[in-house]
């Protein structure tokens, strides 16, 4: 178990406690990307005092151009992770600061702007993330493939034998979590061929992002010291079901820290507050905007399709509407007091994801909304014109088409926050633009093959 300091002071005497002889200052920027340098332990002071200094610009998509300041990352004392593979590094989750203030442009500061809006109202948001992957190896010719074999079955969600072939990494893996304090629950085979998942306990959103950030490298660390490539890209394999980030949520009170979501005597029979329904309300409401940071590549929407898919099942559903413990809905009911999303991918930057939804779900407060009933149906087999006729919205089906509706969406820009230059939501929208038009302006092998002898 690892402890949580709350200072330098704290920090310091875990450091030399453990034998901490490096730190990671690490943060990232907006596709999610983990930034760090490695500073000696015996400047664990000045880092905490300074920060680590970076050229913004060379990081990524973090609103700076080459002829901007220095970014300063000041590491948070309780994000302190010893790598457990490492015993004399550690690693810090840090907020990037411009010349003594917080930088807009940061994730994880948007995040906590965003958790200081909730914690006004008495509010505090938790969130458990299940961060879907797979096990990969490269070929020569520079592709992937599923990294077992013998990992072939049809419907292999769940194989014992397949998970028993990965044992060495997932329990691995599992114990470090532990190690770590997250409290590992359970750990899988996933749906496809080569993907598995590994769960640890909810925290609040700031906290669970940052595990989920150290969790991906954790992964991808593993898997290449057994020369695989891990990859929790939402779609690598057009066959085979993509990669989620299913979110579980629901607000705590801040002086009592229970969870607000919960009612024993609730009318519907989910176990969920008039709170947690209004909470929905404002989900649903912003879902075909917030998709656009929930699901944030042109590879997502690969993942998120209409009706019957490749494989056994998407289990993405793009239908805006939420169910009892029903995987057809966008959004699930596993039990009393939460909520699942299951659309969020393995692409979406944690703290942005958190940030959109949190939004979402304080404007359905704010104005009461009514999620109506929970929809018991099979999404994947109800025609799309009686989707309609329900009053059942869909998804959009491409980024381009999420990012402008996350453009026009005026809660999710106030969430995103004001920038130098304007505010992050734009910000945000053009980068994700300019990805589409490159993905847009690529002649595919499929294209070729479908037009090439046709006209």
């Amino acid at each position: 178990m690892v402890d949580r300091p709350q200072s330098v002071e704290e920090v310091r005497k875990l450091v030399d406690q453990m034998g901490i002889e490096f730190v990671f200052a690490q943060f990232v920027e907006m596709y999610g990307k983990p930034n760090a340098k490695l500073v000696p332990a015996n400047h664990l002071e000045d880092v905490f005092a300074e920060g680590a200094g970076f050229a913004g610009f060379a990081t990524g998509e973090l609103g700076q151009g080459p002829h901007d300041p220095d970014i300063a990352a000041m590491p948070d004392p309780a994000s302190f992770t010893p790598v457990p593979w490492q015993p004399n590094l550690a690693r810090f989750a840090c907020d990037v600061f411009v010349e003594g203030e917080p930088w807009p442009y940061c994730p994880r500061t948007i995040l906590k702007n965003q958790m200081a809006k909730a914690r006004d109202r008495g509010y505090v948001f938790k969130i458990g993330m299940e961060a879907e992957f797979f096990l990969t190896r490269l070929k020569e010719d520079g592709t992937i493939e599923v990294a077992d074999p013998l990992d072939t079955l049809d419907r292999p969600c769940y194989d014992m034998k397949a998970l028993s072939r990965q044992f060495d990494f997932i329990t691995t893996l599992s114990k470090y979590e532990s190690q770590l304090g997250w409290d590992n629950y359970a750990n899988d085979h996933e749906d496809a061929n080569g993907q598995f998942e590994s769960n640890f306990v909810y925290d609040d959103a700031v906290t669970t992002a940052d595990r989920v950030i150290f969790f991906r490298y954790m992964v991808h660390m593993l898997a290449q010291a057994r020369g695989l490539q891990a990859t929790f890209m939402p779609k690598p394999f057009p066959h085979l079901t993509g990669n989620g980030l299913h979110i579980h949520m629901s607000l705590w009170d801040a002086e009592t820290d229970t969870n607000l979501f919960e009612d024993p005597n609730d009318p519907r029979g989910l176990g969920i507050s008039e709170l947690g329904y209004h909470f929905l309300g404002g989900v649903l409401q912003h879902a075909k905007a917030y998709i656009g940071v929930t699901a944030s590549t042109v590879n997502s929407y690969k993942r998120l399709i209409v009706g019957a898919p490749m494989s056994g099942a998407t289990w993405a559903p793009v239908y805006v509407a939420y169910g009892r413990n029903n995987r057809t809905q966008m959004i699930r009911t596993p039990a009393p007091g939460r909520f699942e999303d299951r659309t969020v991918d393995g692409a979406a930057n944690p703290y942005l994801a958190a940030t959109v939804v949190l939004a979402a779900g304080l404007d359905g407060i704010d104005h009461k909304l009514d999620p109506g009933d929970p929809n018991e149906g099979n999404m994947y087999e109800t025609p799309v014109e009686e989707l309609k006729r329900q009053g059942v919205d869909l998804l959009p089906g491409n980024l381009l088409d999420a990012v402008r509706n996350l453009r026009q969406d005026e809660v999710l820009r106030e969430a995103l926050g004001r920038t130098p230059d304007g505010e992050y939501i734009d910000y945000y929208c053009d980068v994700k633009e300019r990805e589409w038009k490159e993905f847009h302006e690529r002649v595919t092998d499929w294209e070729v093959n479908k037009y090439l002898s046709l006209f």
